[in-house]
């Protein structure tokens, strides 16, 4: 099942908890995903879907530069995991699909 559609989905870290939307499409049979946070644009980086398993890599730069490793699981309407980076241990990541497309 690909999880194109937008979705709500909350990173919780030491530094408090970060917000996006995160774009899910399939373009000539390949995933691509982007995320709009709080505060910058993000190409979802070596995104790779094994059934509903995602991981992928986001090269953030605010508020500190570092990559983040996401691995998530999907399961129909939402999801959940982690994501590791930098000096953070990992944080949890959890997410709801959006009813409709929404922007930031």
């Amino acid at each position: 099942m690909a999880p194109a559609g937008f979705w709500n989905v909350e990173i919780k870290t030491p530094l408090g908890v970060r917000r996006t939307m995160i774009e899910f499409s399939v373009v000539d049979g390949q995933l691509h995903g982007i995320s709009r946070g709080e505060v910058e644009q993000l190409t979802l980086l070596d995104l790779r879907q094994d059934g509903n398993r995602l991981v992928w890599h986001q090269n953030v730069t605010k508020p500190m530069r570092m990559v983040l490793s996401f691995d998530v699981t999907v399961d129909g309407d939402t999801m959940t995991g982690t994501a590791r980076g930098g000096p953070m241990s990992g944080a949890k990541v959890s997410g709801s699909r959006a009813p409709t497309r929404q922007s930031s």
